[in-house]
């Protein structure tokens, strides 16, 4: 399934500074149709910054969205909303892993044998304190010299 994010570019400053900006509104899983929806309804709740006293305001539907233009007291501002299919994403988060299935005791291995007594003893180092979850008190980094 297809994830669009929906995107305003809109008027920002006021005279020479006047320039455009883009940023994300939402994003919705779906079909095309669904996410240019769901754009419509961002249109109806969206209040831009300028102009701070609008005259007149006039909504177009485009191919990908829909634009937005707002006579002010002195100047003309400009909102355009597009739908867009997100295809990569720098921060998305990471796939949640899938659970293991919990073997049942019927399907139970049965205890691995134990090591003949003429085999090397399992190497000992140093035991590590560890919370109850496993994970340790004090990180394995801290105190590395060869780290920045």
């Amino acid at each position: 399934m297809a994830t669009w994010g929906l995107i305003v570019e809109m008027t920002v400053g006021t005279g020479e500074r006047k320039h455009m900006e883009a940023s994300v509104l939402a994003h919705v899983e779906g079909s095309r149709e669904e996410a240019l929806a769901e754009l419509g309804e961002c249109i109806g709740r969206y209040t831009p910054e300028h102009p701070r006293s609008p005259k007149r305001s006039r909504v177009f539907r485009t191919a990908d969205g829909f634009l937005l233009v707002i006579d002010g007291a002195w100047q003309t501002f400009s909102s355009r909303f597009t739908v867009a299919e997100l295809v990569k994403d720098s921060a998305a988060p990471q796939p949640q892993p899938q659970p293991v299935p919990v073997p049942s005791p019927e399907d139970a291995a049965p205890p691995p044998a134990a090591p003949p007594e003429d085999a090397a003893p399992a190497p000992s180092g140093p035991t590590v304190d560890r919370y109850a979850d496993g994970v340790p008190v004090k990180p394995a980094w801290l105190g590395r010299t060869d780290l920045p």
